[in-house]
Protein backbone atom coordinates (compact mmCIF):
# COMPACT_ATOMS: atom_id res chain seq x y z
CA UNK A 1 0.00 0.00 0.00
CA UNK A 2 1.24 3.44 -0.96
CA UNK A 3 0.46 5.01 2.42
CA UNK A 4 2.87 2.91 4.43
CA UNK A 5 5.65 3.33 1.85
CA UNK A 6 5.52 7.07 2.35
CA UNK A 7 6.22 6.81 6.08
CA UNK A 8 9.01 9.14 7.17
CA UNK A 9 12.30 7.76 8.53
CA UNK A 10 11.45 9.09 11.99
CA UNK A 11 8.00 7.45 11.91
CA UNK A 12 9.62 4.16 10.87
CA UNK A 13 12.18 4.51 13.64
CA UNK A 14 9.43 5.07 16.24
CA UNK A 15 7.55 2.04 14.93
CA UNK A 16 10.78 0.04 15.11
CA UNK A 17 11.36 1.12 18.70
CA UNK A 18 7.81 0.02 19.54
CA UNK A 19 8.41 -3.46 18.05
CA UNK A 20 11.77 -3.68 19.84
CA UNK A 21 10.11 -2.93 23.19
CA UNK A 22 7.64 -5.75 22.56
CA UNK A 23 10.54 -8.13 21.90
CA UNK A 24 9.85 -8.32 18.14
CA UNK A 25 13.46 -7.92 17.05
CA UNK A 26 13.07 -9.17 13.46
CA UNK A 27 10.21 -6.80 12.59
CA UNK A 28 11.99 -3.97 14.39
CA UNK A 29 15.15 -4.52 12.32
CA UNK A 30 13.06 -4.52 9.13
CA UNK A 31 11.57 -1.13 10.04
CA UNK A 32 14.99 0.33 10.82
CA UNK A 33 16.26 -1.02 7.47
CA UNK A 34 13.40 0.69 5.61
CA UNK A 35 14.19 3.97 7.34
CA UNK A 36 17.86 3.56 6.37
CA UNK A 37 16.89 2.96 2.74
CA UNK A 38 14.92 6.21 2.70
CA UNK A 39 17.94 8.09 4.06
CA UNK A 40 20.45 6.55 1.67
CA UNK A 41 20.19 9.48 -0.72
CA UNK A 42 20.38 12.12 2.03
CA UNK A 43 24.17 11.72 2.41
CA UNK A 44 25.98 13.50 5.22
CA UNK A 45 22.97 15.60 6.17
CA UNK A 46 21.39 12.55 7.79
CA UNK A 47 24.60 11.10 9.29
CA UNK A 48 23.32 11.39 12.86
CA UNK A 49 19.93 9.86 12.08
CA UNK A 50 21.51 7.03 10.08
CA UNK A 51 23.95 6.35 12.92
CA UNK A 52 21.08 5.99 15.41
CA UNK A 53 19.16 3.67 13.09
CA UNK A 54 22.23 1.49 12.55
CA UNK A 55 22.86 1.30 16.30
CA UNK A 56 19.20 0.37 16.85
CA UNK A 57 19.33 -2.31 14.18
CA UNK A 58 22.56 -3.57 15.77
CA UNK A 59 20.66 -3.99 19.05
CA UNK A 60 18.15 -6.22 17.22
CA UNK A 61 20.97 -8.32 15.79
CA UNK A 62 22.53 -8.63 19.21
CA UNK A 63 19.25 -9.82 20.74
CA UNK A 64 18.90 -12.38 17.95
CA UNK A 65 22.47 -13.59 18.39
CA UNK A 66 23.59 -12.32 14.97
CA UNK A 67 26.83 -10.95 16.40
CA UNK A 68 28.71 -10.38 13.14
CA UNK A 69 25.82 -8.33 11.74
CA UNK A 70 25.73 -6.39 15.00
CA UNK A 71 29.46 -5.61 14.68
CA UNK A 72 29.02 -4.45 11.08
CA UNK A 73 26.12 -2.10 11.92
CA UNK A 74 27.94 -0.65 14.93
CA UNK A 75 31.11 -0.04 12.91
CA UNK A 76 29.08 1.77 10.25
CA UNK A 77 27.28 3.81 12.92
CA UNK A 78 30.64 4.80 14.44
CA UNK A 79 31.97 5.82 11.04
CA UNK A 80 29.06 8.23 10.68
CA UNK A 81 29.26 9.57 14.25
CA UNK A 82 32.53 8.63 15.96
CA UNK A 83 32.57 7.61 19.64
CA UNK A 84 28.84 6.98 20.05
CA UNK A 85 28.38 5.18 23.36
CA UNK A 86 25.54 2.87 22.28
CA UNK A 87 27.25 1.44 19.19
CA UNK A 88 30.50 1.08 21.18
CA UNK A 89 28.78 -0.87 23.95
CA UNK A 90 26.74 -3.00 21.54
CA UNK A 91 29.80 -3.82 19.44
CA UNK A 92 31.71 -4.68 22.61
CA UNK A 93 28.94 -7.07 23.66
CA UNK A 94 28.95 -8.68 20.22
CA UNK A 95 32.75 -9.05 20.25
CA UNK A 96 32.51 -10.54 23.73
CA UNK A 97 29.92 -13.09 22.53
CA UNK A 98 32.23 -13.91 19.61
CA UNK A 99 35.05 -14.39 22.17
CA UNK A 100 37.06 -11.60 20.57
CA UNK A 101 37.99 -10.28 23.99
CA UNK A 102 40.73 -7.87 22.90
CA UNK A 103 38.40 -5.98 20.59
CA UNK A 104 35.66 -6.01 23.24
CA UNK A 105 38.14 -4.64 25.79
CA UNK A 106 39.12 -1.79 23.46
CA UNK A 107 35.46 -0.84 22.87
CA UNK A 108 34.57 -0.94 26.58
CA UNK A 109 37.64 1.17 27.38
CA UNK A 110 36.77 3.65 24.63
CA UNK A 111 33.19 3.96 25.94
CA UNK A 112 34.59 4.75 29.40
CA UNK A 113 36.71 7.53 27.95
CA UNK A 114 33.54 9.03 26.50
CA UNK A 115 31.60 8.67 29.75
CA UNK A 116 33.34 7.25 32.81
CA UNK A 117 30.06 6.68 34.67
CA UNK A 118 28.81 3.77 32.52
CA UNK A 119 28.61 0.79 34.87
CA UNK A 120 28.13 -1.67 31.99
CA UNK A 121 31.46 -0.56 30.54
CA UNK A 122 33.26 -0.86 33.91
CA UNK A 123 31.85 -4.37 34.27
CA UNK A 124 32.86 -5.21 30.69
CA UNK A 125 36.43 -4.03 31.22
CA UNK A 126 36.66 -6.17 34.35
CA UNK A 127 35.30 -9.26 32.57
CA UNK A 128 37.62 -8.79 29.58
CA UNK A 129 40.63 -8.20 31.82
CA UNK A 130 39.95 -11.53 33.51
CA UNK A 131 39.36 -13.34 30.21
CA UNK A 132 42.51 -11.91 28.62
CA UNK A 133 44.60 -12.66 31.68
CA UNK A 134 43.52 -16.29 31.47
CA UNK A 135 44.04 -16.43 27.72
CA UNK A 136 47.26 -14.46 27.24
CA UNK A 137 48.87 -14.47 30.70
CA UNK A 138 50.27 -11.53 32.62
CA UNK A 139 51.52 -9.74 29.50
CA UNK A 140 48.08 -9.63 27.90
CA UNK A 141 48.16 -5.81 27.68
CA UNK A 142 51.12 -5.92 25.32
CA UNK A 143 49.07 -7.87 22.80
CA UNK A 144 46.17 -5.40 22.72
CA UNK A 145 45.34 -3.40 19.63
CA UNK A 146 45.73 0.34 20.32
CA UNK A 147 42.91 1.99 22.25
CA UNK A 148 41.77 5.12 20.41
CA UNK A 149 42.12 8.40 22.23
CA UNK A 150 38.72 10.00 22.50
CA UNK A 151 38.92 13.71 21.68
CA UNK A 152 37.73 15.95 24.49
CA UNK A 153 34.89 17.20 22.27
CA UNK A 154 33.36 13.71 22.38
CA UNK A 155 33.60 13.29 26.15
CA UNK A 156 30.47 13.75 28.20
CA UNK A 157 32.09 15.65 31.00
CA UNK A 158 28.77 16.87 32.37
CA UNK A 159 27.87 13.30 33.22
CA UNK A 160 30.26 13.34 36.18
CA UNK A 161 28.55 15.38 38.88
CA UNK A 162 30.94 17.07 41.23
CA UNK A 163 30.40 16.06 44.82
CA UNK A 164 27.07 17.28 46.08
CA UNK A 165 26.19 19.30 43.00
CA UNK A 166 22.73 18.54 41.60
CA UNK A 167 22.86 16.76 38.28
CA UNK A 168 21.82 18.72 35.22
CA UNK A 169 18.43 17.66 33.96
CA UNK A 170 19.33 18.26 30.34
CA UNK A 171 20.15 14.99 28.65
CA UNK A 172 23.68 14.85 27.26
CA UNK A 173 22.38 14.72 23.70
CA UNK A 174 20.47 17.98 23.94
CA UNK A 175 22.58 19.77 26.54
CA UNK A 176 24.03 22.83 24.90
CA UNK A 177 27.71 23.18 25.62
CA UNK A 178 28.54 26.31 27.55
CA UNK A 179 30.95 28.33 25.44
CA UNK A 180 32.65 30.14 28.28
CA UNK A 181 35.74 28.55 29.68
CA UNK A 182 35.08 25.38 27.70
CA UNK A 183 38.43 25.47 25.94
CA UNK A 184 40.24 26.11 29.14
CA UNK A 185 38.65 23.10 30.82
CA UNK A 186 39.12 21.01 27.67
CA UNK A 187 42.82 21.78 27.72
CA UNK A 188 42.83 20.96 31.43
CA UNK A 189 41.23 17.57 30.84
CA UNK A 190 43.69 16.84 28.05
CA UNK A 191 46.62 17.84 30.27
CA UNK A 192 45.23 15.74 33.13
CA UNK A 193 45.15 12.73 30.84
CA UNK A 194 48.74 13.28 29.71
CA UNK A 195 49.91 13.53 33.33
CA UNK A 196 48.01 10.35 34.22
CA UNK A 197 49.65 8.53 31.30
CA UNK A 198 53.08 9.73 32.47
CA UNK A 199 52.21 8.40 35.92
CA UNK A 200 51.23 5.04 34.42
CA UNK A 201 54.56 4.80 32.59
CA UNK A 202 56.44 5.54 35.83
CA UNK A 203 54.48 2.79 37.63
CA UNK A 204 55.52 0.32 34.93
CA UNK A 205 59.14 1.29 35.65
CA UNK A 206 58.51 0.81 39.37
CA UNK A 207 58.99 4.49 40.21
CA UNK A 208 55.99 4.90 42.51
CA UNK A 209 57.16 8.08 44.20
CA UNK A 210 57.46 10.01 40.93
CA UNK A 211 54.19 8.49 39.72
CA UNK A 212 52.38 9.86 42.79
CA UNK A 213 53.55 13.37 41.83
CA UNK A 214 52.17 12.98 38.30
CA UNK A 215 48.84 11.57 39.50
CA UNK A 216 48.52 14.37 42.08
CA UNK A 217 49.04 17.01 39.37
CA UNK A 218 46.53 15.21 37.15
CA UNK A 219 43.92 15.10 39.93
CA UNK A 220 44.20 18.85 40.47
CA UNK A 221 42.95 19.28 36.90
CA UNK A 222 40.48 16.42 36.70
CA UNK A 223 39.16 14.19 39.49
CA UNK A 224 39.04 10.88 37.72
CA UNK A 225 38.29 7.57 39.33
CA UNK A 226 41.12 5.65 37.64
CA UNK A 227 43.69 8.27 38.63
CA UNK A 228 42.70 7.84 42.28
CA UNK A 229 42.90 4.03 42.12
CA UNK A 230 46.28 4.29 40.33
CA UNK A 231 47.64 6.63 42.97
CA UNK A 232 46.28 4.30 45.67
CA UNK A 233 48.30 1.48 44.10
CA UNK A 234 51.44 3.62 44.42
CA UNK A 235 50.66 4.51 48.03
CA UNK A 236 50.27 0.78 48.80
CA UNK A 237 53.68 0.14 47.25
CA UNK A 238 55.12 2.99 49.33
CA UNK A 239 53.44 1.60 52.47
CA UNK A 240 51.41 4.83 52.89
CA UNK A 241 48.29 2.92 53.76
CA UNK A 242 46.18 5.79 55.12
CA UNK A 243 46.66 7.76 51.89
CA UNK A 244 45.90 4.65 49.83
CA UNK A 245 42.61 4.13 51.69
CA UNK A 246 41.67 7.81 51.26
CA UNK A 247 42.27 7.68 47.51
CA UNK A 248 40.08 4.59 47.20
CA UNK A 249 37.33 6.35 49.14
CA UNK A 250 37.53 9.27 46.68
CA UNK A 251 37.39 6.83 43.75
CA UNK A 252 34.33 5.12 45.24
CA UNK A 253 32.61 8.46 45.58
CA UNK A 254 32.94 8.84 41.80
CA UNK A 255 32.16 5.20 41.01
CA UNK A 256 30.55 3.39 43.99
CA UNK A 257 31.06 -0.14 42.62
CA UNK A 258 34.65 0.25 41.40
CA UNK A 259 36.32 -3.12 41.86
CA UNK A 260 39.91 -1.83 42.00
CA UNK A 261 39.03 0.79 44.59
CA UNK A 262 37.25 -1.76 46.81
CA UNK A 263 40.13 -4.24 46.49
CA UNK A 264 42.88 -1.71 47.13
CA UNK A 265 41.07 -0.14 50.04
CA UNK A 266 40.69 -3.59 51.59
CA UNK A 267 44.45 -4.12 51.11
CA UNK A 268 45.17 -0.81 52.86
CA UNK A 269 42.69 -1.55 55.66
CA UNK A 270 44.34 -4.91 56.24
CA UNK A 271 47.67 -3.16 56.83
CA UNK A 272 45.92 -0.60 59.05
CA UNK A 273 44.49 -3.57 60.99
CA UNK A 274 40.88 -2.49 60.33
CA UNK A 275 39.90 -6.00 59.31
CA UNK A 276 36.15 -5.53 59.69
CA UNK A 277 35.96 -2.67 57.17
CA UNK A 278 38.31 -4.56 54.84
CA UNK A 279 36.02 -7.58 54.90
CA UNK A 280 33.02 -5.33 54.15
CA UNK A 281 34.82 -3.92 51.08
CA UNK A 282 35.69 -7.37 49.75
CA UNK A 283 32.10 -8.53 50.27
CA UNK A 284 30.83 -5.58 48.21
CA UNK A 285 33.38 -6.43 45.52
CA UNK A 286 32.36 -10.10 45.46
CA UNK A 287 28.72 -9.10 44.89
CA UNK A 288 29.86 -7.73 41.54
CA UNK A 289 32.50 -10.39 40.84
CA UNK A 290 31.86 -13.55 42.85
CA UNK A 291 34.76 -15.40 41.18
CA UNK A 292 37.44 -12.73 41.67
CA UNK A 293 40.27 -14.96 42.90
CA UNK A 294 42.47 -12.16 44.23
CA UNK A 295 39.55 -10.87 46.30
CA UNK A 296 38.68 -14.33 47.62
CA UNK A 297 42.28 -14.81 48.71
CA UNK A 298 42.37 -11.43 50.44
CA UNK A 299 39.08 -12.27 52.19
CA UNK A 300 40.70 -15.39 53.64
CA UNK A 301 43.68 -13.38 54.87
CA UNK A 302 41.41 -10.75 56.43
CA UNK A 303 39.22 -13.37 58.08
CA UNK A 304 42.27 -15.13 59.56
CA UNK A 305 43.83 -11.89 60.81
Amino acid sequence: NGGAMAASPSALRRAGNEEFRRGQYGPAAALYSRALELLETAGDAAAEERSVLLANRAACHLKDGACSLCVADCSNALELVPFGVKPLLRRAAAYEALERYQLAYVDYKTALQVDCSIQAAHDGVNRMTKALLEKDGVNWRQKLPPIPTVPVSAQTRWSVPSSGAPRENASPVTAARPETGENQSAAGTERARTLKEEGNQLVKKGNHKKAVEKYSESLKLNQECATYTNRALCYLALKQYKEAAQDCTEALRLDPKNVKALYRRAQALKELKDYKSGIADIKSLLKAEPKNTAALKLLQELSRA
